[in-house]
């Protein structure tokens, strides 16, 4: 099934306790393409600036991922700034909009027949107009994030009566459902709209709900963690490109989608920015997916109680 994924691709500079990356890649689109494109061809919608270097994305091209609507428009591009005093939460430092600030997404024709649309972390009302634009998507999925949530919570809302799918942080999901308790969050958001909520929970692992039943992965032990930044978004580059490869989208496709989306955000961590995943390979992903099952694998014979 063909998957479009409309985002930002951005110029980032970070600061972890373990060393720092000043202008390197990041963007929400660009680590979901990265990590999407190990699994299908996704095509990829988002805007640059001048001042872009667009060769910083051919290893995106020799996976496989299609830019042809990565659109250069005058002016600079996107830039983030942050730091991390531990490796739990970012505090950004400088957010420069640029061109994103116009940005206004504008799927080509065989997009808008696209069957598998992902919505990555970008205003609701641009999720909205991209919503306008799909005919006939079998699965839509969207991102967003505790700014979304604070300042532009209606159309947020009608994004979530619109899509199948929410991919949201633990801290996020009980803001969003002001609920202190994560199961009773994803219950009230699920009421909100979308059939499926995927809870991330960072080093604790990740949550599915879908239909009546739940489902847990946890995340990929390791001994070397240097940047979060863009973890999530290759969580969701890992599932969705896990679902576009799917015959059907039912729940053992679901919880193949977390497993695949957790190998990749294990990976985006073990580096600063794109680095690792610029030399990830197709050996090392599914090297670790089939370790990571083996550690999940166990008897189910029944317990001995006395």
């Amino acid at each position: 099934m063909a998957l479009v994924v409309v985002g930002s691709v951005a110029i980032d500079s970070i600061r972890t306790p373990f060393g720092e990356m000043n202008e390197g890649l990041g963007g929400s689109a660009t680590y979901f393409s990265a990590a999407a494109g190990f699994l299908c061809h996704p095509q990829l919608v988002a805007i640059v600036g001048e001042d872009f270097d667009l060769h910083e994305l051919d290893f995106l091209r020799e996976r496989g991922v299609d830019l042809s609507t990565v659109r250069t428009v005058e002016g600079k591009t996107f830039r983030w700034k942050g730091v991390y005093e531990d490796l739990n939460e970012a505090k950004t430092l400088a957010t420069e909009l640029n061109v994103f600030q116009n940005f206004a997404p504008e799927l080509n024709d065989a997009q808008r027949d696209a069957e598998v649309v992902f919505l990555a972390n970008i205003q609701p009302t641009l999720q909205l107009s991209v919503l306008d634009q799909v005919r006939k998507p079998r699965f839509v999925a969207a991102d967003t994030m505790n700014l979304w949530i604070q300042s532009a919570r209606e159309p947020l809302l009608e994004v979530l009566r619109r899509v199948d799918m929410i991919v949201i942080n633990e801290g996020e999901a009980r803001m969003l459902a002001d609920e202190r308790n994560t199961i009773s969050a994803a219950k009230k958001i699920r009421d909100m709209g979308p059939r499926v909520v995927v809870i991330k929970r960072g080093e604790f692992g990740a949550l599915l709900f879908h239909e009546d039943r739940f489902f847990f992965a946890p995340a990929v032990p390791l001994e070397t963690v240097l940047d979060p930044t863009g973890a999530g978004d290759s969580f969701a580059g890992g599932f969705m490109g896990s679902i576009a490869c799917a015959s059907c989208i039912n729940d053992d496709s679901l919880r193949r989608g977390v497993i695949a989306g957790t190998v990749m955000a294990s990976f985006a961590v073990q580096g600063f920015g794109l680095q690792r995943m610029r030399t990830l390979s197709s050996a090392e992903v599914q090297a670790r997916y089939s370790a990571l099952c083996e550690m999940m694998r166990f008897d189910h014979a029944p317990l001995a109680l006395a």
